[in-house]
This record gives structure tokens, sequence and C-alpha cells, in this order.
């Protein structure tokens, strides 16, 4: 080692940097690692095969939602609609089925009307200029609001068993939701990874103005990602209802925040231009330990929302840190 001064400080900086990276990259994990264990010595019936597949089931809404949300916070962008597009999904599709509607009809209008949510919110965010925050606060009013309308302010019973199945059945051991979420979870990793539509993403949150002067069209991959968001709430509005047997106005209440949360935890950079689904995975399955230990050791529901509000504070604090610390970015 030198025994220059000033290179000691140097090696010293890079090694911190290089330790912070580290920390940010691998703590997710053992984060997730850590909670597994602690809950399975403290919380009864944890660990029990039931309970993990219930778990599974729980998390896989979530999961679904946060795999868009993931292409739009790399966009730098934000969707709070997503919660209040999978209660409208939810009411429309109760409201069909019950007026005799085939399945297959329902699910195709379902998905469309969920990308076409989605657009609205891609419209005014890529071709107005209108901040996406603003955008998707206004939509997420309209929406449960349609919701609403729908319902009358109550839920709406669904009775066909193939629709219930999406929610509640099982392809062998595994619950359908999981199969769902995991084909989902595929898809957005091999697009994100292995296409020219994710090389753009990236490109965009991380640079737009570069992007633009590459060749990328800014604005078409700004629509297409919001769009894929709302084509997403809309699956998880299905499988939500599906599980619930009911379509609510109230269904998805506070699955936008779930969604950023599980995002943020994976380690997508806030600032744009980095993410993965891997790490969206974990965080996703970090707020569903969370929430089920929690409940199986009898803590009441609004001290989980404070503790998951302090896991958001957390998470968003410790993206900005390691974006200042040059781990990020």
């Amino acid at each position: 080692m030198s025994t220059n001064p000033s290179l000691r400080v140097t090696e010293l900086s890079t090694r911190n940097v290089q330790l912070t990276k580290y920390v940010l990259r691998s703590g997710i994990l053992v984060a997730f690692i850590a909670l597994l264990i602690i809950f399975a010595f403290t919380a009864p019936y944890f660990a029990t095969f039931e309970n993990l597949r219930n778990v599974l089931r729980q998390v896989s809404v979530n999961t679904v939602v946060a795999v868009g949300m993931t292409f739009v916070i790399i966009l730098a962008g934000i969707d709070l609609s997503v919660g209040a597009i999978v209660a409208l999904i939810g009411s429309l599709a109760a409201g069909f089925l019950q007026a005799g509607y085939s399945l297959w009809l329902v699910l195709l209008l379902m998905v469309a009307i969920g990308a076409a949510s989605g657009a609205i919110n891609g419209y005014f965010v890529a071709y107005q200029g209108v901040p996406a925050f603003i955008v998707t606060l206004a939509t997420m009013t309209i929406y449960r609001g349609l919701a609403f309308l729908r319902t009358g302010g109550y839920a709406i019973p669904i009775a066909n068993d193939a629709f219930l199945g999406l929610g509640r059945g099982y392809l062998g051991p595994i619950p359908t939701p999981v199969v769902v979420m995991v084909v989902i979870i595929i898809i957005g990793h091999v697009i994100l990874t292995m296409t020219k539509f994710g090389r753009h993403a990236l490109a965009v949150g991380g640079n737009e103005e570069a992007s633009r002067l590459s060749g990328v069209n800014v604005e078409v991959t700004k629509l297409l990602i919001y769009t894929m968001s709302g084509v997403l709430a809309g699956i998880a509005g299905i499988l939500l209802a599906g599980r619930l047997g009911a379509g609510s106005a109230n269904s998805g209440t506070g699955l936008e925040l779930d969604a950023i949360a599980a995002v943020v935890l994976g380690g997508t950079d806030l600032m744009g231009g980095r993410g993965t689904i891997t790490g969206t995975i974990l965080g996703a399955f970090i707020i569903g330990i969370i929430s089920n230990g929690l409940t199986l050791l009898n803590v009441e529901p609004f001290y989980q929302m404070v503790i998951k509000g302090c896991i958001i504070l957390f998470a968003v604090w410790f993206n900005i840190y390691g974006h200042r610390k040059g781990a990020i970015g």
C-alpha cells in the first residue's frame, strides 16, 4: 500500500463506494432471507407449506402490478392509477359476467380497457408534457369514481366458476394466480433485458434528450410503457376479483403504494435509467412476507400501515443515498 496520504484517502473512498454498491445490491436479498428466518421462529404457522403457498397467492397481484411499475419508474415516472384500474376492471368484469357475457369476451374486454386506461396516462405524459404524478393522480380519481358509479358502492358478486378459478384455482399444487405471476415475470424480464424496447426504456429513463438524439422515439416508448402498466393492472384486477368472488370499487386500495414500495425496495432507481425485474420480485415478496408475518403475530392492520409507510420512506431514502454516493446510476 502506498504511503502517500492523498492516495490512502482515495483508496479508502473507493472502498467505501464499492462497499455501498455491494450493500445496495445484496441488501435486499439479505433482508428477504432475514425476514424468512425471523418470522419462521416468531410467527406461528408461518413456515408451513399452506401458509407459504398463501403468501405466494397474496403477493401475486402486487407483483403483476409491480412489473409494470418497474418500467414506469425506470422512465423516472410514476403511476398512481393502478389500484383504481384494478377496482374498475374487477367491477366491470363482475357486471359483464352478471349480464351473461361469455368469459373470453369479458377477459379480452378487461385487458383492452386496462390498456386504454394506461394509454390515456401515457398520452398526457408523453405527448402533452403533463407531469406523471399529476396525470395519474387525476386518473386514479377518475377510474375509482367510475368503479363506484358502476357498482353503486356495493360489491357485485361473481358466479362464473371459470372466472373464479383464475383467482382461487390451482394448476396442480400451484395457485393459478402464481402461475400467471410467473409468466408475467418472465415476459417482463425478457422485454427489459433482451429486447430493443427494453434498451430504449432504460435509455430514455437515463437521458431522455440523448435518447431522442440517438433516434429513439421517446414519446412512443413512454406511451407503450404506461399502456403496459395499464394492461398488467387490468390482469391484476381480474385475478383479484376472481379471488374475492366479487367486483368492488374498494378493491385495490393502496395497491399503488405497495407496487411502488416493491419496485423501490428492489433497487430500481427513482431517477430513472436503472432497474431489474428480479429486484422488484424480491421487493414484492418482502412486502408480502411482512404483511403475512405481522398478521400471524396479531398485529393490528393500522400498525401494519405505519410499518409499510416506514419501509417506503426508508427505501426511498436508501435509493437517494445510493444515488448520491455513486452506487446507483
